[in-house]
């Protein structure tokens, strides 16, 4: 295989090669890589190196998000939630509406959220260990964020299945013949799903995060119905995968590096440590975009006006001018300044929230349950922006 030779932007690269020894390589040799038009659609850069990504991710004068913040959306030319969205939106909007999120998502909720989210972890794990056989991810990680978000923005949890389902066809697929008008139609759903809800909150409000954005006001005027709904469906996204596919990912890496299970179980790694090695190791999400804005000369290279621009987590996370040894799973990993959650002005919301709930699982973990080992075959997700299993079948043996 030559780097030259393969296609970023199709999901099947991930599932055919390994992506790790295609970021080594670009890591090595072409760090500023561009991936060349296919068709209709458009060239891209492809950074790979941990202060290049950094670096992007916190200029947000040459670089802007509101023209798509994934290649989906930048690929296609735009993205409609631009300037509304807080993903994709820059400038003064973003720092007012990054403002009334913060104040939706308070201390006060997130300290709530966390106590419930310990004890829902703690009664999933002791169950799955009980019965011994499970897949974990859809026993056990499925279960935690979806329910920790869905409570925070006050969705019925009659309705937290539907929502799961959704989420895990929006940003990608279980299957490789699946098409893109399912994650379409996936997103459309969730965003109808909370219209209703935003217009049910207005008539009755409640002490929850949608409540908080509908009553919310930059400039003097109250958010309107599309700047709700759209980012409910960005916290519920982000709320949802990063955890989960950390946890499913932090289990395939047990089994993979038992003397790392060991070190957790026996306590010779604290639980924090632990929760930022398990981030960095997975990277869920893969990469993300921004659109050049003005020429600017990058590393010998000329990037123009309008040019796309790929910044790789999943690389920078085993970049070897950060990193110690970074293809070694160290749960004791000391520094670990990983980029899971972003860096600069778009840095994740959820990071705090994305930490409890890593941390409630490995402590949950190692208090109920002695010895992991597979039970069957994984299944991978298929997708360009997201990296993880769908299926992890695995024995839990209960602990002494």
């Amino acid at each position: 295989m030559t780097v030259g030779a393969v296609d970023l932007a199709d999901p099947h690269t991930y599932s055919r090669h390994d992506p790790h020894a295609i970021w080594r390589r670009l890591r090595a040799d072409d760090p500023v890589h561009w991936q060349p038009a296919e068709g209709d659609r458009p060239g891209f850069w492809v950074l790979t190196r941990y202060a290049d990504v950094q670096a992007v991710f916190k200029d947000n004068r040459a670089f802007t998000s509101e023209r798509g913040n994934v290649l989906a959306t930048l690929l296609a030319g735009g993205d409609s939630a631009a300037g509304r969205m807080l993903a994709v939106t820059d400038g003064a909007r973003h720092r007012d509406l990054r403002y009334v999120m913060l104040k939706a998502l308070s201390p006060r909720a997130l300290d709530q959220v966390g106590d419930k989210v310990r004890a829902n972890t703690d009664r999933l794990v002791a169950a799955a260990a009980e019965r011994g056989r499970c897949d974990f991810a859809a026993d056990v990680a499925e279960r935690i964020p979806i329910t920790t978000i869905c409570d925070l923005l006050g969705v019925p949890a009659a309705d937290h299945e539907t929502l799961l389902r959704l989420t895990k066809s929006a940003l990608s697929s279980e299957r490789p013949d699946a098409q893109a008008l399912d994650e379409v139609a996936a997103r459309n759903e969730i965003l109808l799903y909370f219209a209703d809800l935003v217009d049910e909150r207005r008539a009755r409000p409640q002490d929850d995060v949608i409540t908080a954005l509908a009553q919310s006001r930059i400039d003097g005027r109250l958010l309107d119905e599309d700047d709700i709904v759209l980012n409910c469906y960005s916290l519920i996204i982000g709320g949802d995968e990063t955890s989960r596919l950390s946890m499913i990912g932090s289990l395939a890496a047990f089994i993979e590096h038992p003397e790392q299970w060991r070190r957790l179980r026996h306590g010779e790694v604290t639980v924090a440590a632990a929760a930022e090695e398990v981030l960095r190791w997975t990277s869920p999400a893969m990469h993300f975009g921004r659109t050049v804005l003005a020429e600017l000369d990058w590393a010998g290279h000329r990037f123009r006006a309008g040019d796309i621009v790929t910044v790789w987590i999943s690389s920078a996370n085993r970049d070897e001018r950060q990193f110690d040894d970074p293809d070694v799973f160290d749960l004791g990993r000391t520094p670990n300044r990983h980029l899971t959650f972003g860096f600069g002005p778009h840095f994740c919301l959820g990071a705090h929230l994305g930490r409890v709930e890593i941390a409630a699982l490995l402590d949950a973990l190692r208090r109920h349950v002695g010895e992991i080992r597979p039970d069957g075959e994984p299944q991978r997700l298929y997708s360009n922006v997201l990296a993880g299993y769908s299926r992890l079948p695995v024995v839990l043996a209960g602990g002494a």
